[in-house]
């Protein structure tokens, strides 16, 4: 039995994040992970979606410039050759995380973990050992849900990881479910020339994001000839020859080649053993924390697996805070501020602190002020004249921006900053916005005209 001052279960961007702070801070570190480190976003989300849709980029951009009659022709992906890249990168990232740890001093223990009590765990595994603990702290993540009668197959009815794993593009593509991993799949597998169908259940696609922005990508996207069916139910999947028919709750049907159940994500908490340490759960799962992020007093629990924020960039977050807390660093409650999060593809949303409604719902008085992104010289060169940036203010000080249009998940490190400072209008004439970027847009939003929310 070895004993350490701190254990991470989960070597995702929140765990293995903690573990380093943790390691830099003098303290003897394990990190145990039962497939590969990086957890879902490295192996199965977030990078691997992103070198899809970069390496297709060029598609996306030589089509807006045509339907300009300023180029024509046509250009043909070697998804072979574009999967062997998104396994070398990943492949190579997994190289240097294990150096990275071991350079640090951590130990890296692969097997899956249960705890006993309160301070020791066991990992199944093919060492099969018996780690004791001072501080524990619970990164593992979540996975790929969905409900009865929509269950993957894994040959036509799809989940995200299956769909990476495609050697070809389907010639139609059902996708179920419009948030941002159902929306950034679609334009992928759009540009590889997919017809694609969108159902969503809710009013609206990205039923997270502020609802004039989704109903204006909504519009974008109907552009590109998009089947997108919203206010709708998926009543079930059946395979039938060899095409998969999807079948909505008000009898109608939409028969296409593949189907795509992204409706959402459960944590990854089955057979941990939780309850033997006091740990509470809640939903389908989820582990109950309180204000810093302790779900008992020794145990830590962060990222996807609190069910808070499902971010890469908030776990890694929660990561830092939980370990300073455990180390007396800090002795404040977590409190993020404004949590950036996008959409990423050819149109693209982002979004940081709250929306108008939300402000609303809240009871505060709320203006919002707008600036056509389609109108910036970036977006127009890039053949894109549509979009919008809007910004919530209440009492003069911004509390929320979002956007939507070309290349909108660049402004949102910005954007973040101005909600987190509290910008005011003036505040947007004290810097100097270079001309032209895409950034313009922020200021000129700032800068508008107050109207009603």
């Amino acid at each position: 039995m070895s004993h350490f001052d701190i254990i991470v279960i989960g070597a995702g961007p929140g765990g293995y994040a903690a573990a380093l702070l943790a390691s830099q801070r003098g303290k003897t570190v394990a990190l145990i992970e039962k497939q590969n480190l990086g957890g879902t976003c490295l192996n199965w989300g977030c990078i691997p979606t992103k070198l899809y849709l970069g390496a297709t980029a060029h598609l996306e951009g030589l089509h807006s410039q045509s339907r300009l009659r300023l180029c024509s022709g046509s250009v043909q992906m070697d998804m072979g050759a574009l999967k062997k890249r998104k396994n070398a990168f990943v492949a190579a990232t997994h190289k240097a995380m294990a150096c990275c740890l071991d350079k640090h001093g951590i130990a890296l223990v692969q097997g899956q973990a249960a705890l006993l009590d309160k301070n020791t765990v066991r990992i199944d595994g093919e060492a099969g050992q018996t780690l004791t603990f001072e501080t524990l702290v619970i990164a593992t993540g979540s996975s790929t849900n969905w409900f009865a009668g929509l269950e993957p197959d894994h040959k036509r009815i799809l989940d995200s990881t299956d769909l990476l794993d495609l050697d070809e593009a389907p010639e139609s593509l059902a996708i179920i479910g419009a948030g941002a991993i159902g929306l950034e799949m679609a334009d992928f597998w759009h540009r590889l020339g997919a017809t694609i169908h969108v159902i969503e259940a809710a009013p609206r696609i990205a039923p997270a994001e502020d609802e004039e922005i989704a109903q204006t990508l909504h519009g974008m996207l109907k552009r590109k000839k998009w089947n997108i069916v919203t206010g709708k139910r998926v009543a079930g999947l059946a395979n039938e020859d060899e095409s998969v028919l999807v079948r909505l709750e008000d009898g109608a049907e939409i028969r296409v080649e593949k189907a795509l159940v992204a409706v959402g994500r459960k944590p990854n908490t089955p057979g941990l053993g939780l309850e033997n340490a006091g740990v509470a759960l809640t939903g389908a799962g989820w582990v109950i924390t309180d204000d810093f992020l302790r779900a008992a007093p020794n145990i830590y629990a962060i990222g996807d697996v609190n069910g808070r924020t499902l971010l890469a960039h908030a776990a890694e977050h929660q990561g830092r805070h939980a370990i300073l807390h455990a180390l007396g660093e800090t002795s404040a409650p977590y409190a993020p501020g404004p949590i950036p999060g996008c959409i990423y593809g050819s149109i693209e949303v982002m979004r940081a602190g709250h929306t108008a409604a939300e402000l609303t719902a809240q009871g505060k008085t709320v203006t919002v002020t707008r600036a056509n992104l389609g109108a910036n010289p970036i977006s127009q060169a890039h053949g894109q004249a549509q979009g919008l940036v809007k910004v919530a203010w209440v009492d003069g000080v911004v509390h929320g921006v979002t956007a939507v249009g070309h290349g909108a998940s660049h402004l949102v490190t910005l954007a973040e900053i101005m909600v987190r400072d509290r910008w005011t209008a003036h505040t947007a004439h004290e810097h100097i916005f270079a001309h032209p970027t895409l950034d313009e847009a922020l200021r000129d939003a700032l800068i508008a005209p107050p109207e009603d929310k």
